[in-house]
């Protein structure tokens, strides 16, 4: 490989490394998101689950009771 051919590998490897390192820094510039938002979201997450969970937990627990009881009663 001549010299010249070795240089000019060398600054395109340079320019896309250059390319690469500003696509990335933008990448985590703009996904670090709306922090508010992502709580809001969890906390009405999390009290849609608590609500759902108090008015299903006792069918829950007799549905379950339920069919164990018929397993226990197939031996």
């Amino acid at each position: 490989m001549r010299k010249e051919d070795l240089s000019k590998v060398v600054v395109r490897f340079a320019i896309y490394r250059m390319e690469f390192q500003a696509r990335v820094r933008a990448l985590i510039i703009d996904e670090r998101g709306d922090v508010p938002g992502w709580v809001l979201v969890v906390l009405m997450t999390t009290g849609l689950v608590t609500g759902i969970w108090t008015v299903a937990a006792p069918r829950i627990q007799g549905l379950l009771r339920n069919s164990l009881d018929s397993m226990n009663s197939v031996r």
